[in-house]
């Protein structure tokens, strides 16, 4: 073939091909963003499972709290569970009427300082036999709060093996317990901050990882973080700053799962990867946030409500604030509570009163169904979890996590609906929109949850 004429075939063949792709890009940009945005089937969870997880840090009838006025806080919130221990000397009967009064359950564990495991198991067999035991936990922040077990002190810039013998004698002292061994333990918190590397970035250490304690040994059945949102790694209002905290992986700009169970925070001892961190069972025993110029009780209120759904979407199974009040005897700024020393509410005790309320529901069995829908070009800063209560209805939430500013969604579903119900918590506990007939909800999304209930 000529040379001249090979290469005018191929300049008209390039030129022809470019055109139809020229012309197809559209089409093609288009079935991109419609598989982007096509209505998918979800399975809703149980409603009572994200209000179960609902929990608190709370001295119940000491440090200046009273047990009467306690009763009444968690029955106005709808919190569900306290974290609390036998530090402070709470009285047993304490725990047991609080139960009673308002169905509450405890996590129960050695917290600060705290070495003691039979009085630890003595008292849990009380709560186990009123039906309000939730799971044991490790020591409370040895970073901070160093311990001496076994007459060996360990902690802080010491040695963690102190640490790490304590956790694996409680955890095995729990599971040769003929009648506690039922309930989970939950991992002492900030074994980031491990100084020899004991194997406490693990439930429990597999073989080959070069630890001091021994290959098998096991911790605990759930990993236990204080990733507070607002931390002095990463202070201030960000946009996503809830649903960054919950992030399992390194992305997480806080104190977080990847800090202590994946690569330790501190010595930079390695943990578990990444994958692996998606999937393993965790709790959060504290979090909260001081109120300041730029985070008042407003501020605060919403990022409280975001905080319990962000972390139960991301697979955190226990949620716990801290504090139900605001601590009487210590310095420095204590304003974490949804109460004042006062007892008198802050805003967020009122929201998350209101959204409880909203999504108020009683233990049932009950089959799980699905509902077909969609958020149109979802923003990054706005979120899903979608709850079925026992009576069948779905309880769609939708919350907002931009620092600033406002964010225009529609929900599109899989058919027409009769009735439709929008809530807002920041609002109170009535519908703030009826719709009918229809398959498709509008809102304006910035700081806080909307509920719809179809």
């Amino acid at each position: 073939m000529n040379k001249k004429k090979t290469k005018s075939w191929f300049l008209i063949k390039s030129i022809a091909c470019l055109t139809v792709a020229t012309l197809l890009l559209p089409l093609m940009s288009a079935k991109i963003l419609e598989n982007e945005n096509q209505i998918v089937e979800q399975k809703a969870v149980k409603t009572i499972d994200f209000l179960n997880s609902i929990g608190v840090n709370s001295a119940i009838s000491k440090r200046g709290e009273s047990l009467d006025k306690t009763i009444a806080l968690m029955k106005y919130t709808g919190i569900r569970w306290i974290r609390a221990g036998y530090e402070g000397d709470i009285p047993d009967a304490d725990f047991i009427k609080l139960h009673k009064e308002t169905g509450v359950k405890f996590s129960y564990g050695l917290l600060s300082g705290g070495a003691d495991i039979s009085r630890l198991l003595a008292g849990a067999r009380k709560l186990d036999a009123a039906g309000a035991l939730l799971a044991f936990e490790g020591a409370n922040e040895p970073n901070n709060w160093g311990l001496n077990y076994n007459g060996k002190e360990g902690g802080k810039n010491l040695t963690w093996l102190p640490i790490a013998q304590l956790q694996k004698d409680l955890y095995q002292a729990v599971k040769e317990d003929a009648v506690l061994k039922k309930y989970p333990v939950w991992d002492l918190c900030e074994n980031g901050a491990q100084t020899d590397n004991v194997g406490l970035q693990f439930l429990e250490i597999p073989t080959g990882a070069g630890t001091l304690m021994p290959d098998g040994t096991k911790y605990a059945d759930f990993a236990t973080c204080h990733n507070y949102f607002s931390h002095p790694s990463h202070p201030g209002l960000y946009d996503n700053q809830t649903w960054n905290a919950a992030d399992p992986g390194p992305l997480c700009k806080v104190d977080g799962l990847y800090g202590n169970y994946g690569k330790t925070w501190r010595q930079k001892h390695q943990g578990y990867t990444e994958n692996k961190l998606l999937t393993l069972p965790r709790v959060t025993t504290e979090t909260g946030v001081t109120l300041s110029e730029e985070i008042n009780e407003e501020k605060q209120a919403r990022l409280y409500l975001n905080l319990y759904l962000s972390q139960f979407k991301r697979n955190w199974s226990y949620t716990a604030v801290y504090l139900l009040r605001d601590r009487v005897d210590e310095a420095g700024n204590q304003t974490f509570g949804f109460y004042k020393p006062d007892y008198s509410p802050r805003k967020s005790a009122v929201y998350l009163h209101n959204l409880t309320t909203i999504l108020a529901d009683k233990p049932s069995k009950f089959n799980l169904q699905k509902l077909a829908f969609q958020v149109v070009n979802q923003p990054e800063t706005v979120h899903t979890l979608l709850l079925q209560k026992s009576n069948g209805r779905f309880e769609l939430v939708v919350w907002g996590e931009k620092a600033k500013g406002t964010e225009q969604v529609e929900i599109k579903l899989g058919k027409t609906y009769p009735l439709l119900k929008v809530y807002d918590p920041t609002k109170g506990t009535e519908a703030v929109q009826i719709l009918k007939n229809t398959s498709s909800v509008k809102l304006t999304t910035s700081d806080h949850p909307f509920v719809v209930e179809i």
